[in-house]
């Protein structure tokens, strides 16, 4: 799967979707839980896009949205299955 980077943030436009845990994965996983954090306390996305991506969801609504969720959907997978991967990676 390609990832388009979004030069600005150094975060992909979507998160990965593999089956298995990725080196983007791998690098974002602090992200990932910040994420799960910040949904933990109920904290709004357009915050937390702001502050965990660094993008302005007041100009670009859309855009926010998606990374904001597809990276909330990808720390939801490694909590649920994705930590194997990680715990078996030789790098970590």
């Amino acid at each position: 799967m390609a990832l388009h980077m979004s030069v600005a943030t150094r975060f992909a436009e979507t998160a990965p979707t593999d089956a298995v845990v990725t080196a983007y994965d791998r690098d974002h996983a602090v992200t990932y839980l910040r994420l799960l954090d910040a949904e933990a306390d109920g904290a709004d996305w357009r915050e937390v896009a702001e502050i965990i991506f660094g993008l302005d969801p007041r100009t670009e609504p859309e855009r926010a949205k998606r990374i904001h969720d597809s990276h909330l959907d990808r720390a939801r997978w490694m909590t649920r299955e994705g930590y194997w991967g990680l715990l078996k990676s030789p790098n970590h």
